[in-house]
C-alpha cells in the first residue's frame, strides 16, 4: 500500500459493549489443554451478520456462544454449546449458518437455541477448522477451511456447498484462508489469506471452477487480513488484527480509508449496516465491543473507481 497516497483516517465509535455479566474468566479444560487460555476481555467476538429486523448476530469463539444485539445495542444470549463458532451468515430464507472450528458447518435455530451440524467433513476427512462463509444469490454457500495453516502448511481450502447439498472443494493450497466475500456479479471470490498478509482474487468460471487465482491486495504488518465486507460497488472493507484498523479499498484495490479502533487493536471482522449501507460495523474481538464508522455517501470517493 506504500505505492498509494495515505488513506484518510477515521476513528470508529463504540456502538455496543458486551455486558459484564456475559464476560468469562475460565475456558474449558479441553480448550486450555489445546493451548488456548481465557482471553483477557472475557470473550473473543466474531462473525457479524444482520437479520431482516436489523438485529446484529455475533459469535464468541472460546465460549461457544452466539449473541443477538438489538438496533438499540441490547445483548441477548441465543445459544451456548460445546463448540467454537466463528463466521455467521443468514440465508435469505432466514436460516442462520455458522462455521464452527470444532464442529464444521452448523445450522442455528435461534428460536429454540439449538444447533445442528450440516457438514463436518469432505471426502470422509474432517475439516481443518472452518472459518468464514458467504452466500451466493442462488443459495450456494462458500466457506473457508483455515485451521492452523500458514506459509508452513499451504493446505487451506475454500469449499462450496451447493443449494442441492453437493459439497465441492473449489480452491486449495492457500495459506490460512480466512474472510471470504463475493462480488456483485458473483463471478469472483475474494479470500483473506491471513498468514500471507494478502487478499486473494478467485475468478469463478461458468462451470463453477476457479482459474488464475492471484493476489488482489498485498498488505503488511499485523497478523494479516481477517474478516471482510463488500459494498454495493465492490469496494472492500478489510479487518486487520494487530493494526487496530479496518482498511477500505475501492473496486480497483486502491486504499481509501483507514478506520482506527478506539479500543483494542484486535479487530477481526466487519459488516455494512442492514438499513444504512454507508455505516460499517466492526468487531473489536478482544475488547468485546461492536464499533461503528460512518463512511462517505454514494456521491463521494468511497464509490469512485478512478
Amino acid at each position: 500500500m506504500s505505492f498509494f497516497t495515505p488513506p484518510e483516517r477515521i476513528t470508529a465509535e463504540v456502538f455496543a459493549e458486551l455486558p459484564k455479566k456475559f464476560r468469562r474468566t475460565k475456558v474449558s479444560a479441553e480448550r486450555l489443554a489445546a493451548g488456548r487460555p481465557a482471553p483477557h476481555g472475557g470473550c473473543f467476538l466474531e462473525g457479524p451478520s444482520f437479520d431482516r429486523k436489523g438485529n446484529l448476530y455475533v459469535t464468541d469463539i472460546p465460549f461457544g456462544r452466539i449473541f443477538r444485539i438489538s438496533p438499540k445495542g441490547t445483548w441477548e444470549l441465543i445459544v451456548e454449546y460445546d463448540g467454537e463458532p466463528n463466521g455467521l451468515k443468514i440465508h435469505k430464507d432466514g436460516r442462520i449458518f455458522v462455521t464452527d472450528h470444532k464442529r464444521g458447518l452448523i445450522l442455528l435455530d435461534a428460536k429454540r437455541g439449538r444447533i445442528e451440524t450440516i457438514v463436518s467433513r469432505f471426502n470422509l476427512e474432517t475439516f481443518k477448522g472452518v472459518n468464514d462463509l458467504i452466500f451466493a444469490s442462488n443459495g450456494d454457500l462458500y466457506f473457508t477451511d483455515q485451521g492452523q495453516t500458514g506459509l508452513q502448511d499451504l493446505s487451506g481450502a475454500v469449499y462450496r456447498l451447493r443449494a442441492n447439498g453437493k459439497l465441492e472443494r473449489v480452491a486449495h493450497c492457500i495459506a490460512s484462508p480466512n474472510g471470504i466475500v463475493l462480488n456483485k456479479a458473483e463471478n469472483t471470490l475474494f479470500v483473506a489469506a491471513t498468514r500471507a498478509n494478502a487478499v486473494l482474487r478467485l475468478p469463478l468460471l461458468p462451470d463453477g471452477t476457479v482459474s488464475r487465482v492471484g493476489v488482489f491486495i498485498q498488505m503488511s504488518g499485523g497478523r494479516g487480513p481477517d474478516g471482510m465486507a463488500i459494498d454495493v460497488n465492490d469496494g472492500l472493507a478489510v479487518a486487520h488484527p494487530d493494526m487496530g484498523a479496518v482498511w477500505v479499498f475501492n473496486a480497483r484495490g486502491e486504499p481509501l480509508f483507514r478506520i482506527d479502533s478506539p479500543g483494542s487493536d484486535v479487530v477481526t471482522n466487519c459488516a455494512f449496516g442492514s438499513t444504512d449501507p454507508h455505516t460499517l460495523y466492526i468487531v473489536d474481538s478482544e475488547g468485546g465491543a461492536i464499533l461503528t464508522a460512518e463512511l462517505p455517501t454514494a456521491g463521494r470517493k468511497l464509490y469512485s473507481h478512478s
